[in-house]
């Protein structure tokens, strides 16, 4: 990485951490300087302002989770030809991820920029937004693989069955903080994963019947 790549991957690593830890109001340009160690005017060549070291900040946070969302999925898509079974199999390996963090999670930046959005630009909110849309649409793809396979037990949006995943995440986050329990994330996503598979997952032949009859 060139010299130059280097300064503006750690002012990022540098301005995220202190971002996830008491939000972007918070966070100063002038202590993300003497962090990094660089001048003022070394900051100011790779970022014109607040507004785009946010924007920075949230394209490489979105570009890391689809990354690890790729990996995963992609894995799970290697292991399995069957919808539900791959979903299922990555949302485990999603979960293992999660347990693995040595400390629990950093924090949502989505969530951190969701909190304090008049500190933003539009473009900062718009890309927000878009994000978590792009994200629900990725899961909702899953979901109607799933769905055209096994039908749902009960009825059920599709849409809001997406967007589930993410706000357990975020919710799960604010848990583990909360109670200084950061296996909590990923019980978290465990239980979704409990849920899908009763939602879609075929009964046994005798156990359909015996559910017909007593309806």
């Amino acid at each position: 990485m060139k010299r130059g790549a280097a300064t503006r991957e750690r002012i990022l690593e540098i301005a995220e951490a202190s971002v996830l830890a008491k939000g972007f109001g918070a966070t100063s340009i002038e202590e993300v300087i003497a962090e990094a160690g660089i001048t003022k005017s070394g900051f100011f060549y790779h970022f014109r302002d607040k507004n785009e070291l946010a924007r920075a900040l949230l394209q490489r946070y979105v570009e890391t989770d689809d990354r690890i969302f790729d990996e995963i999925f992609g894995r799970a898509a290697e292991l399995s030809d069957d919808p539900l079974q791959r979903y299922l199999i990555g949302l485990k390996m999603l979960a293992e991820l999660l347990a693995d963090l040595p400390d629990g999670h950093p924090g949502c930046l989505v969530a951190s920029i969701c909190y304090q959005e008049r500190l933003f630009d539009r473009g900062v909110v718009e890309l927000n937004r878009s994000s978590v849309e792009s994200w629900n649409a990725r899961f909702r793809g899953y979901l109607e693989d799933i769905a055209a396979a096994y039908p749902p037990r009960e009825p059920i949006d599709l849409d809001v069955l997406a967007e589930m995943l993410s706000c357990i995440v975020d919710g799960g986050i604010i848990m583990s903080k909360v109670l200084g329990d950061p296996a909590c994330l990923a019980r978290q996503v465990l239980a979704y994963r409990s849920f899908i598979k009763l939602q879609f997952q075929p009964l046994p032949a005798g156990s359909a019947m015996l559910t017909t009859a007593n309806a």
